[in-house]
């Protein structure tokens, strides 16, 4: 007999189904308002962002203790905007409010 999903699980599909709608290549300049309000939250590329914004939603605290703890999820710095400036990156982004969660691209192999 399956089990019933849980009402997390039903939370997690609107999030999951939400932040993928809403998800989205943007260039770093439409993004810089955001990082001088403190705003913007830098994904590893190896993390889906999407499943990173529906765990924020959640407000699942011991998963993102231990992407912080890891590096992985952390406040975008002020080398990361220069280094984006520079480059005029494109990233992966997605409002989680009040933050927007970013994420470079993966490098296109040759």
């Amino acid at each position: 007999m399956a089990e019933e999903p849980s009402a997390a699980d039903g939370r997690a599909a609107e999030l999951r189904a939400a932040y993928l709608g809403q998800t989205a290549r943007i260039p770093w300049r439409d993004l810089a308002v955001h990082f001088a309000g403190g705003r913007v939250i830098r994904v590893a590329p190896d993390l889906d962002l999407v499943e990173v914004a529906v765990q924020l939603g959640l407000d699942s605290v011991a998963r993102f203790r231990a992407w912080t703890e890891a590096g992985t999820v952390r406040p975008a710095t002020d080398d990361d905007a220069r280094g984006w400036e520079a480059t005029g990156a494109t990233l992966w982004a997605v409002v989680a409010a009040p933050w927007v969660l970013v994420q470079p691209l993966k490098e296109a192999s040759d």
